[in-house]
């Protein structure tokens, strides 16, 4: 066992090259040989204290602190978690008043620089042309990442700029030559630049086994216009142009958010299937708080849940890694997206494949999750049911064969661990039907049944117009594996059993466009206050009923609504604020408006038969 000034050397050492560095670069750093070296890095990862990472010749990283890039030293054995202002209830953490909103991830020229590469898709498809400007934007960013990082070690370490582990140690893809985006900018106005770019796609592919099979690499087919790809290469070329390393991949990654929200616009319930809003998903990341353990989506689509998730970890004193991200999804090509989503933002993930989906075929079977977020294709009718009438998942009872939602629900709590909570989307109807034997599943989940514990912890009633999919209200039901208490961060929970809460969030958001609502900073910080308060988080104050709003509801008052768990039923009307206005006064007043009202729609008419006489 190495003694401990030798650990303190090493992370003193590793702490100096930014916390992560190929195995090579730290034991040159250090003189030492590689028994020396292995013998203390072994120890250390036993420990937690570094992590191992990936790469051929292998690579090191300070645990849960590769973002911390210029902490001083400290001894192995007293080294503390840095602290981090934690953002204020009430106000984003990137200092955004609750009041705005931002939920497009708007940087205030993705819009037109969508609309520029939108213009350029000329009569192909949305659900083709995704494919073809996300992966042009994916290769720029692992291209300027892996660029920034080359001129960094030719500074301070010429001999690691050709070593792949040095990149590896801060989760940077290798990117050959002629796979650089300063390579195919020079060559953008050739004629070959389709089979240019797949090239360095199948590249690419080649040297980070992580990506194999994820990248797309069909540009050089025929229907495919190479002077669109060379001004699509010139327009990504411009983004993030003169930013800094940092604030690049930053903008890349919200510039690939914002264009797959786009597209799943585009394709209306289509695009449903691979993207949930941004709006929609904060909510459900800042009501459970995933600020450290595993993450997991049964479905999911695009990968938004797990983009939340690591923002809200990084916004709360966490770090990257401090989250363990996994995940499944039984369309390929979706997968695909999710893959490249994560990479743009430098999240390592474990996102599985197959086809038979999250029912037939858990590839995470073992896995407990501590956070799962998810939003499953609503009322799945032929989800084959009817061969896992047995399975070991349906706890509450055995979901009906012609309706998958309680399916997903028992999945779902199939994968928490003893303290884990979980977000879901579901249809409005899994909160009432009582077909088939899903009143009396949404009845043992709510007061349990043979020792299981009952689990709904709050219920969410949304607004309509929020997704792309649908136009119909859906909702979102929060689970608890333990009501008992629980911990959100760093605070213990109250005891919540027999109690659940319920939030009617009909009357919030505000409309982006013709056809779809977003929430605002100012709504999701009213919706998750009322259920941090309810669950007895210290800094979000003392809970109250607030009527047409939200209601802490009993197991009896539940029973005596049938186990029904619509809202609307609880919370009540909202109080009407009366402005002391006598009514003989006030009747007067609405009598003149309604007055100018009918003369200005008499003004309207004439204007309007004038104009019709004119056409005669």
């Amino acid at each position: 066992m190495a003694d401990q000034a030798r650990k303190d050397r090493f992370v003193a050492a590793l702490t100096e090259l930014g916390g992560s560095a190929g195995n090579g670069r730290l034991r040159e750093a250090l003189g030492w040989d590689d028994a020396a070296y292995n013998a203390v890095k072994d120890d250390l990862v036993a420990e937690g204290v570094v992590t191992p990472g990936r790469g051929r010749g292998g690579s090191v990283s300070l645990a849960g602190a590769a973002d911390a890039k210029a902490e001083a030293p400290a001894p192995v054995a007293a080294r503390a978690k840095p602290a981090r202002p934690k953002p204020v209830r009430g106000q984003s953490a990137r200092g955004q008043s609750a009041r705005g909103h931002g939920n497009g991830g708007n940087l205030g020229f993705e819009a037109d620089l969508f609309k520029a590469a939108d213009k350029l898709r000329g009569n192909m498809e949305p659900s083709d042309y995704k494919h073809v400007a996300l992966g042009l934007i994916f290769l720029k960013h692992i291209s300027d990442s892996f660029e920034a990082k080359r001129d960094k070690l030719l500074a301070d370490y010429p001999a690691g700029a050709e070593d792949p582990d040095e990149y590896a140690a801060e989760n940077i893809f290798w990117v050959p030559k002629e796979a650089r985006w300063s390579h195919l900018q020079a060559k953008a106005k050739q004629p070959s630049i389709g089979k240019m770019i797949d090239e360095a796609m199948i590249a690419i592919e080649k040297r980070n086994d992580s990506l194999k099979g994820v990248l797309p690499k069909d540009y050089a087919r025929p229907a495919l216009n190479a002077v669109m790809l060379g001004e699509l290469i010139d327009l990504i070329s411009g983004i993030a142009l003169g930013q800094e390393k940092g604030e690049a991949r930053d903008v890349l990654g919200r510039v690939y958010e914002y264009f797959l929200g786009q597209f799943a616009g585009s394709e209306g319930k289509r695009g449903g299937e691979f993207y949930t809003p941004r709006s929609v998903v904060r909510v459900m990341v800042e009501m459970i708080e995933p600020y450290k353990g595993r993450v997991y989506d049964p479905c999911c689509g695009s990968g938004g849940m797990f983009v939340q998730s690591e923002k809200f970890a990084l916004e709360h004193e966490g770090r990257i890694g401090d989250i363990a991200i996994y995940g499944q999804e039984s369309n390929y090509t979706t997968w695909r997206l999710a893959k490249m989503n994560l990479a743009v933002r430098g999240i390592d993930a474990d996102i599985k494949w197959n086809s038979e989906g999250s029912f037939h075929k858990d590839e995470l079977r073992d896995l407990k999750a501590d956070y799962v977020l998810a939003n499953p294709p609503f009322n799945i009718s032929d989800w084959g049911g009817d061969r896992l009438r047995d399975d070991v998942r349906w706890t509450y009872g055995v979901p009906p064969a012609s309706n998958a939602n309680f399916a997903w629900v028992q999945h779902i709590v199939h994968h928490l661990s003893p303290s884990g909570v979980a977000g879901v989307v579901l249809a409005n109807g899994s909160m009432s039907s009582t077909q088939n034997s899903e009143g009396a599943i949404r009845q043992a989940l709510i007061e349990g049944v043979n020792g299981a514990p009952g689990v709904v912890d709050c219920m969410i009633a949304l607004p309509g117009q929020l997704f792309y999919s649908t136009q119909i209200p859906v909702c979102l039901w929060f689970l608890a594996r333990d009501k008992s208490n629980g911990i959100a961060r760093n605070a213990t929970l109250r005891d919540r059993r027999g109690e659940i809460l319920f939030i009617d969030a009909r009357k919030l958001g505000h409309m982006v466009d013709r056809t779809r609502k977003e929430f605002s900073d100012g709504d999701i910080d009213k919706i998750t206050r009322a259920y941090h308060a309810w669950r007895g988080e210290g800094d979000a104050g003392a809970y109250e009923d607030v009527p047409g709003f939200c209601k802490s509801a009993t197991l009896e008052e539940i029973k005596a609504h049938g186990y029904v768990l619509t809202p609307g039923r609880y919370v009540g009307a909202a109080d009407v604020e009366s402005d002391d206005m006598p009514f003989a006064e006030r009747f007067v007043s609405l009598q003149v408006r309604l007055e100018e009202q009918f003369e200005a729609s008499n003004l309207l008419a004439a204007a309007i038969r004038e104009k019709l006489a004119g056409i005669r």
